[in-house]
């Protein structure tokens, strides 16, 4: 036996199992990232029915309470409503900050949806959901950003 390919073997055994551990170890459920929204997936049917529908464990609203068309224009001019919301996101232009787009597929750091739920220092107007939260938790805003990065796809 040749002691290269005995080292090399070695090396490679190594490497594997640290690459298996690393992976076990990032194996995190979703769940345990999303706090009040323990079904929440990075599709758009889950953050449909998790964030834009329903109100969730921690109090937060939900965005259908300002951004639909019941009984008034949606905030933002923004519906999102279920068979409405997905058309009125995906490549959309916000009508309140020029040049942003709402989602972009495949960069949720360039989506100004991810923008507005972050509160970050370049939004028009306030956070979302407007008030003082409770806001989504960085869990929440990661599985829709994962939802982004995916291409952000209607399923």
């Amino acid at each position: 036996m040749d002691i290269r390919t005995g080292f090399g073997r070695a090396t490679l055994g190594a490497a594997v199992l640290v690459f298996a551990l690393a992976v076990g170890s990032c194996d995190e459920k979703l769940s345990d990232l999303t706090g009040p929204t323990p079904n929440l997936e990075p599709t758009f049917a889950s953050i449909q029915h998790e964030i834009f529908n329903a109100t969730d464990a921690s109090g937060r609203l939900a965005c259908t309470n300002c951004h639909s068309n019941q009984g008034r224009n949606p905030s933002g001019g923004m519906n999102l409503l279920e068979g409405l919301s997905y058309t009125q996101l995906v490549g959309v232009a916000s009508t309140g900050k020029p040049g942003a787009v709402r989602v972009i597929p495949g960069d949720p750091e360039n989506s100004y949806i991810i923008h507005k739920l972050e509160g970050s220092s370049d939004i028009a107007g306030v956070r979302m959901p407007r008030g003082n939260g409770p806001y989504l938790t960085d869990g929440q805003i990661l599985v829709i950003k994962r939802w982004i990065a995916n291409g952000a796809p209607n399923n």
